[in-house]
């Protein structure tokens, strides 16, 4: 090693001793045309061919639609049903978004429903900003609401979905979720997801208190029988805290719930 020869130690652009500076890029480099093969074939068709190449690589429109749950449920020896679906069309950056969830019991209608249509942007490689509308069907009242929320792919590949509404009467609420794919074999899935509203003032005619209005915990385990179908079966805990529990114990109902579900999860 002390016959050989060792590169000089300068300094270079990146800071990394021990190695030649770099250069910058001659200016006959940069001094001709911005596309250079317009001199030798016809600018128009170039011009087409570089479009194209834009619309495949760059500017792919896609749709997708995601029924994450379908499924019924068993609790206190009733039973009823759940869903909950997205789907998208759009390219990378810019998205029409739409989402729907609901509830109801077997024989006695839907107890609450959702529609959301969302304009959907990505802000990082993992991450849209969405803002929107979302319609509410309750019983007791419906409720149309301003939305902006954000979703996408955190560290560690946590799903998590958070927005905040603001309805038309000026009531402001909030839900944030968050589900994780255990993957155990290539065939079986576990799914803990964990979801929690939140309301900025009470209203009674809803039945929902200001502060933490409920936490739901839940376990699903799914079995893909294709990439696009998985049958699925879990457990789902529901607490309902401060005057939301005030509420719903004043209308003889109970706060807290434990369910069985079984559904299936498709995409297409």
């Amino acid at each position: 090693m002390s016959g050989m020869a060792m590169p000089p130690d300068v300094p270079t652009s990146a800071n990394n001793p021990g190695r030649p500076a770099q250069a910058f890029a001659p200016a006959g480099a940069v001094s001709g045309p911005p596309h250079a093969a317009d001199l030798l074939f016809d600018p128009a068709e170039m011009a087409a061919a570089r479009e194209q190449l834009r619309v495949e690589n760059g500017d792919v429109r896609t749709t997708a639609v995601i029924i994450d749950q379908l499924e019924t449920t068993f609790a206190d020896g009733e039973s009823g049903y759940a869903w909950d679906a997205q789907g998208w069309s759009g390219g990378d950056i810019n998205r029409f978004w739409w989402k729907s969830e609901g509830e109801g019991a077997f024989g006695d209608g839907v107890e609450e429903a959702e529609v959301q249509a969302l304009y959907s942007r990505a802000i990082r490689p993992f991450f849209d900003v969405q803002t929107g509308v979302r319609q509410t069907y309750r019983p007791e009242g419906d409720r149309t609401d301003l939305v902006l929320g954000i979703q996408g792919l955190a560290p560690y590949w946590f799903e998590v979905d958070a927005a905040a509404f603001l309805s038309t009467k000026g009531e402001l609420t909030a839900r944030a979720e968050a589900e994780y794919d255990q993957r155990i074999t290539q065939k079986w899935i576990v799914q803990p997801r964990a979801e929690v509203v939140l309301s900025a003032e009470d209203i009674p005619e809803l039945s929902i208190g200001s502060g933490l209005s409920s936490l739901q915990l839940g376990v699903r385990v799914r079995y893909e029988i294709r990439k696009e179908f998985a049958p699925y079966i879990g457990v789902e805990w529901t607490r309902r805290f401060g005057d939301t529990r005030d509420f719903l114990e004043a209308e003889g109902r109970s706060a807290e719930e434990t369910r069985l579900v079984v559904g299936i999860r498709t995409w297409f």
